[in-house]
């Protein structure tokens, strides 16, 4: 019995599926360039928006897309807007005098409850 050995196949080491029928989807390569001046290439689906940055696999590097013509393509700027502040909203709706105003009156109603308060202290 030791002499023999067992003989068939090693499961889950070796497939068995062929690419025999498999039909590729198209393909496109984008060339990207470190500020080093390495390049490398990054492989996205014909259809693919390819992205103006890619970070590079070996050295983790930004890289930016190289056009057809060997020069670095030029990024577009978009406007961003500032973010809006809880203040900056509540300015849309109301003047500062009014706001003052109102905090005004608040600081009152707020001072007269703290007097009453005061003189009465089962209620508080």
């Amino acid at each position: 019995m030791a002499d023999r050995s067992l003989r068939g196949m090693r499961l889950g080491s070796q497939s068995m599926q062929s690419e025999e029928g498999v039909e590729f989807s198209p393909r496109k390569r984008a060339v990207y360039r470190t500020d080093e001046g390495t390049t490398f290439e990054v492989v996205f689906a014909a259809d693919a928006e390819v992205p103006e940055t890619w970070e590079s696999p070996r050295t983790g590097q930004e890289g930016r897309l190289v056009g057809d013509d060997g020069e670095l393509v030029e990024t577009e700027a978009a406007e961003t807007k500032a973010p809006r502040t809880h203040w900056d909203m509540l300015l849309e709706r109301r003047t500062r005098a009014e706001l003052e105003e109102i905090l005004q009156e608040r600081l009152d109603y707020l001072r007269a409850r703290r007097g009453e308060a005061a003189k009465n202290p089962k209620s508080a």
